[in-house]
């Protein structure tokens, strides 16, 4: 036995040793080791970017599993879905898990967003960290937009009509785009191919892309300290380091999150409350709309603040109004960081905080009444 254990050492060594001439195994090994993780009340919140990290990697497995049976197109789609979850070995349990992994990955990408916006961790010198975030963020709600359409439901199909209709209220441009997305004037065939095209390919090439950004600033510039620490001393400063100790965490975070993922999937495969995805029926263009037309849970909180806009608003459409004061309200979300000039001095910008705390309450709200009235 001694020997056989010995052999595979020897065998885990050489392996070890012929990669790390080529590929410098070790410089990477001991830069993560000198690594540190700061030691604070608010520590928990750096496990946020990592959950959102893996159930990005969920999507992306899952997603290729639902993409061998999958065909996209008016005839096929939908009953390509009702296949997988009735046919499909565990097809079912493939679908719940994109569903429940998209669903939840959007919502620690947004509690991740706010805990970095409220602990000032955009600060100098992490702008460009915070934009990068704000990217994956978006691109990640254009997932769920270009997904949502893929089953060819009902609900889906008139969802997307609404939601390619707000592009075609933009002046000059919306007439263009509006055919762009939908491939032609109505929501048909054509829009499931753009579609699929956009979430299986085009969107998944700049995520990745993005995400490698995002990264590699995390890892060249560290996790971002408290404010509080700004003029403290070193001695009262606690760390830990990078590797192994934090990197065992996260990984337990991930092991937790992969745990609470199947059990969702497997007692709600249809999703529960806000976040609910049943097949329904099939998508027919000549019959009437559901009494009730609902975005994804992540769009109702500017879905319902557009419907609650007049139809005019002085010489402009009430529709591109809204859709103008959200262009503009996301820009100076973005641009915060930039903005910003107090907080890299160790001092809490009031008028930021109050900013962030109007955010979220307003988001919150419209969202519960998005719910609520009909």
């Amino acid at each position: 036995m001694s020997t056989n254990n010995s052999q595979n050492d020897s065998f885990v060594t050489r392996a070890y040793q012929w990669v790390n001439e080529r590929y410098k195994i070790d410089a990477l090994v001991d830069y993560m080791s000198h690594k540190a993780v700061p030691i604070h009340k608010h520590s928990a919140f750096y496990y946020l970017g990592g959950i959102s990290l893996f159930l990005f990697i969920v999507q992306v497995v899952t997603g290729i599993l639902l993409l061998m049976y999958y065909r996209p197109g008016a005839d096929s789609a939908y009953e390509s879905v009702q296949f997988i979850i009735s046919t499909v070995s565990f097809g079912w349990l493939v679908r719940a898990v994109h569903s429940w992994s998209a669903n939840l990955m959007i919502l620690a990408a947004f509690l991740h967003m706010f805990t970095v916006f409220f602990t000032y961790a955009y600060r100098r010198p992490r702008e460009l960290t915070w934009l990068s975030g704000m990217g994956l963020l978006g691109l990640a709600m254009a997932f769920g937009f270009s997904g949502y359409l893929l089953p060819w439901n009902e609900l889906a199909y008139f969802a997307t009509r609404v939601g390619t209709g707000m592009a075609g209220a933009l002046p000059v441009i919306g007439d263009e785009l509006l055919v762009i997305m939908r491939g032609g004037e109505e929501v048909t065939g054509a829009t499931i191919g753009r579609f699929f095209g956009l979430h299986v390919a085009i969107l998944p090439g700049l995520f990745t892309v993005l995400l490698s950004v995002h990264l590699i600033f995390v890892q060249r510039q560290g996790m971002s300290e408290p404010i509080e620490w700004t003029e403290k001393p070193e001695s009262e400063k606690k760390y830990q380091k990078f590797f192994p100790n934090f990197l065992l965490k996260d990984l337990l975070v991930w092991l937790i999150v992969l745990n609470i993922l199947a059990v969702l999937a497997v007692l709600f495969p249809d999703g529960i409350g806000v976040m609910h995805w049943p097949l329904g029926v099939k998508a027919d263009p000549f019959a009437p709309p559901p009494a009730v037309i609902r975005p994804e849970w992540y769009f109702m909180f500017a879905f319902q603040a557009l419907k609650f806009l007049p139809a005019h608003i002085l010489f402009i459409e009430g529709e591109l109004f809204g859709i103008i004061v959200f262009s503009i309200g996301g820009l100076i979300w973005a641009l915060i960081p930039f903005f910003d000039r107090k907080s890299h001095t160790g001092k809490k910008p009031k008028l930021v905080f109050w900013f962030g705390v109007l955010v979220v309450v307003f988001i919150i709200v419209m969202t519960i009444l998005g719910y609520i009235l009909e």
